[in-house]
């Protein structure tokens, strides 16, 4: 899982498919849900949480109603196949580790780049995956990083991760360093580290990766790609714990890979990410 300091505006295609589909066949299935009255939040709304900031690519202009973004038009999509137009969708706003917190919920479903593990299963439910990410070490030209091409060249570095992620996983299981790692309470604390000079390099996962070094963080760029460490970074929607809806969810997520939808939206918002080195 994971979020950097990235906020910018990209025009996208997706939402107006997305719309379509939900005027389509929201407004029927949207009433039989209200009726049904299924462990909704508020009966005849989907509420959906992101993050207090949502960043690009997974929502542009931290705007998530706009349906534009990688997680936004996924939230929308899967709305869709529950059988929810877009004006019945409504959004709120979560702390990454309040999210996955015990306790009840004010979202029906929470997006925003959460890796599945049986560690946060015990307090709550994910859907089947919607994207699966890897991770990358980012650095800036000319320091300590530069020139790096292999893990053991990694070791001695000093590098950061926000702490909780599968980022800050990766680092001390793939790379173990020798050097103790750097964790952060953000991503946006981690790239201020690193154009601080406080730390050499981070890991995040890729997508972001590509963003940060091509329009945000200056004279940066990407080492090289990791290894999977301990656990697949695979990424599910949160639900409270034994949700009524998780089935329903992962139900709505699968059929969207059959179709081919979830593949659109992948290659729309994270197309990018060819030619990186996988360090060994």
């Amino acid at each position: 899982m994971t979020r950097s300091r990235l906020a910018t505006a990209a025009a996208g295609l997706a939402l107006a498919a997305l719309t379509l589909a939900g005027c389509a066949s929201g407004a029927d299935a949207g009433s039989s849900t209200a009726e049904e009255d299924a462990g909704y939040v508020t009966p005849g709304t989907l509420t959906i949480a992101t993050g207090d900031i949502a960043y690009y690519p997974y929502v542009i202009d931290d705007d998530p109603a706009s349906g534009e973004g990688f997680e936004a038009a996924v939230a929308y999509a899967i709305a869709d196949k529950l059988g929810f137009a877009p004006e019945d969708v409504e959004w709120v706003r979560t702390s990454f580790e309040a999210a996955i917190a015990p306790g009840p919920k004010n979202f029906d479903f929470n997006i925003q780049q959460y890796t599945i593990t049986d560690e946060r299963k015990q307090a709550v439910d994910f859907s089947t995956p919607y994207y699966s990410a890897s991770q990358a070490i980012v650095a800036v030209e000319g320091g300590a990083a530069d020139g790096v091409d292999s893990i053991d060249g990694l070791k001695d570095l000093v590098i950061g991760a926000m702490a909780g992620s599968t980022s800050a996983q990766t680092l001390e299981e793939v790379v173990e360093p020798t050097t103790a790692p750097q964790l952060f309470g953000s991503n946006e604390d981690v790239v201020a580290a690193l154009t601080a000079g406080q730390i050499d390099a981070f890991v995040i996962d890729l997508p972001t990766a590509y963003l940060a070094t091509a329009m945000y963080i200056e004279d940066s760029f990407i080492v090289g790609e990791l290894p999977a460490g301990g656990i697949p970074d695979e990424w599910g929607v949160v639900l409270s714990k034994d949700s009524p809806l998780t089935e329903q969810v992962s139900a709505a997520i699968d059929e969207l890979r059959e179709d081919g939808t979830l593949a659109a939206i992948t290659d729309e918002w994270l197309g990018e990410g060819q030619g990186v080195t996988l360090l060994q």
